[in-house]
């Protein structure tokens, strides 16, 4: 049973079930509107001939937090941002943005609803960006709209559409980091490989990176099924090329000279996996999701993680890899570790 504070999504039980099948041989939110004036951006839609990206709407949330409504004209339609302005929001200020996984977070899992960052990032000048939307979608550009996800554009978005918006109302120094937990913390190294240059430092908690071979290739398909999704309509059949050309693991050679934070547990019961760590609230039954399903989760991603550190130390490339000795695959090992990762993070930021 979903306990009320954590919201349940089906896909993630289902996701276990069918990854140990899969695997075995291979051993606009609350808050008052606030005129879209307030912030400088392309003109309205009345002015454009043909539909650009542009910011449509902003909302007051709790504090400093904001959240915009940002229109796509990849996808055609308008994408839930969550904003932290930087502590001075007139001076300029890097920014940090950061992924969600496999729900995309409109179900209140992400980073906002569930981890301190508001709290964390208070004094810092960094801006902080938090996109909602993209379940199952590996936060990739769709080869095909998909009958039950729609239209997928999110490495145009993500990387094209939405950094100059941000950067144009938040005062953007043009310095970018990217971090993403599970399905998210394996698109943090596509998105980078899409767009060279455009990130100084990725983080990726509980991830696997490799996607095109054939224990990647099943996650990626679970993860993309879980939501409803055909994987064909993303990269094409298993055979096909793109499954390559999106690999990390494959064009990690591409990744050097960014600064790089890798982390996962071991699926074994940690110190946040008590009925008073975080986000338990006292629920038995959301206690045994995290340890069964989150303990199984984890368990992969330590594998994947352990791969591609040997991966990087054969290719000599600098990383920061943190390997735990226990741990599951939920949200305040996360915020642990982006903690651990921000100092990292700043330095390559130029803070």
């Amino acid at each position: 049973m979903p306990h009320p504070h954590r919201p349940h999504h089906p896909s993630r039980a289902l996701l276990v079930t069918a990854t140990v099948l899969a695997l075995a041989p291979a051993a606009m939110g609350p808050g008052a509107a606030a005129p879209i004036a307030d912030l400088p951006g392309p003109p309205p839609a009345a002015d454009i001939a043909t539909p650009v990206a542009r910011i449509t709407g902003i909302a007051q949330r709790t504090g400093r937090e904001l959240e915009l409504a940002v229109y796509s004209a990849a996808m055609d339609r308008v994408v839930p941002v969550r904003i932290l302005p930087a502590a001075d929001p007139a001076a300029p200020a890097p920014v940090l943005y950061l992924l969600n996984g496999i729900t995309g977070g409109g179900d209140g899992g992400n980073w906002f609803d569930r981890t301190d960052i508001a709290e964390f990032f208070r004094d810092e000048q960094v801006t902080v960006v938090n996109p909602l939307g993209g379940a199952g979608s590996y936060f990739t550009d769709w080869r095909a709209d998909d009958p039950v996800l729609g239209r997928q554009r999110w490495t145009t978005f993500l990387t094209r559409e939405l950094p100059p918006l941000i950067d144009a109302a938040f005062h953007g120094t043009g310095a970018d980091a990217l971090a993403g937990i599970s399905m998210g913390a394996a698109s943090v190294f596509q998105l980078a490989l899409a767009a060279p240059g455009r990130y100084r430092a990725l983080g990726s908690y509980s991830g696997c990176a490799r996607t095109s071979d054939p224990q990647g290739r099943a996650i990626v398909e679970l993860v993309v099924r879980s939501n409803g999704g055909n994987p064909d309509n993303m990269w094409g059949a298993p055979q096909d090329s793109a499954w390559r050309d999106n690999d990390p693991f494959v064009h990690t050679e591409a990744l050097r000279g960014t600064a790089l934070y890798l982390s996962a547990g071991t699926g074994a019961p940690g110190p946040l996996d008590t009925m008073d760590g975080p986000g338990i609230h006292g629920d038995p039954h959301t206690l045994a999701d995290q340890l069964l399903v989150g303990g199984i989760l984890e368990t992969v991603a330590a594998g994947c993680a352990v791969r591609l550190r040997d991966h990087l130390r054969d290719l000599d490339i600098p990383a920061t890899v943190i390997l735990r000795p226990d741990g599951t695959h939920s949200w305040g090992y996360w915020e642990r570790d982006l903690h651990e990762s921000w100092p990292i993070f700043a330095a390559a930021l130029g803070k």
